[in-house]
């Protein structure tokens, strides 16, 4: 009986010692040059360590509050800046290997750093790359990639059409890979809902690696809880596509000041 706790108690003890989370940023890239890659892109390539020259540069591209850039702010063992599914895959290999905490940046204003900061070990995997817009005025929609800006889209929109749009937030510095997944409030919401509300598709990538490339196979559960629900709970996405509304060709603004105290408003 003695012998069989003690051979439980050493199972255990193995078992907490694996799941400590390796903070070396070398075992970082040597994790990552294990995983299945493409040769025209190695995955270590588009990998960022602390003693890079670039590391901090990039970091700081996205940190728009200031609070969260201190010298005590906790920072990543690496930053992933991907450009394919497969550093993606990559990632999340290391993700479940070395027991890290994966961050997803999809390039907007995130005030609250929770996109690059965290109180355990973690990267960031850095989606800036992904910044592909393809409208299709035919029929409607539009495919957005998670690293775009609601800014860039309604600029490649316009460049198609000037009786389409899509209703998102106002300001045009939203990523929409944040914007999309928490829901998307704006100006059109009266009349189109959220933005999710006019989101008829999406690609992802699991926590296992897998990649689904549309509704259909990612299946209708999955795809309504990253429309609102925060989809780096259930993967990384890799864009949407979307169904845009029509809006007039010429649109008249009426700006209005609020009555001073002296100045009643009379109805």
């Amino acid at each position: 009986m003695e012998k069989l706790l003690n051979i439980s108690l050493l199972l255990i003890l193995n078992s907490v010692a694996t799941s400590q989370p390796v903070t070396d940023p070398v075992a970082f890239l040597r994790c990552l040059e294990r995983q299945p890659t493409d040769p025209a892109s190695p995955n270590s390539a588009v990998a960022y360590i602390p003693t890079n020259s670039s590391f901090t540069t990039v970091l700081r591209s996205r940190i728009p509050n200031l609070r969260f850039d201190k010298p005590t702010t906790p920072k990543p063992v690496a930053i992933v800046a991907a450009a394919t599914w497969t550093h993606i895959q990559a990632a999340l290999g290391c993700a479940r290997e070395l027991s890290l905490q994966v961050r997803i940046r999809s390039g907007g204003h995130d005030f609250e750093g929770l996109s690059y900061t965290s109180t355990v070990p973690f990267f960031v995997l850095d989606m800036f790359s992904f910044r592909n817009v393809d409208v299709n005025v035919t029929d409607g929609t539009a495919w957005v990639d998670a690293g775009v800006t609601t800014g860039e889209l309604y600029y490649r929109i316009a460049e198609k059409s000037n009786v389409l749009g899509f209703p998102a937030g106002l300001c045009t510095t939203l990523g929409v890979g944040g914007h999309f997944s928490g829901g998307g409030y704006g100006t059109m919401m009266r009349k189109y809902g959220l933005s999710v509300d006019n989101v008829v598709g999406s690609g992802i990538v699991d926590s296992n690696g897998n990649i689904f490339t549309d509704r259909v196979s990612m299946g209708e559960d999955r795809f309504w809880a990253i429309r609102g629900g925060g989809a780096a709970s259930f993967g990384v996405v890799l864009g949407y596509k979307i169904r845009l509304v029509p809006v007039p060709e010429k649109v008249t603004v009426l700006p209005s000041e609020e009555p001073s105290e002296k100045e009643p408003l009379i109805l």
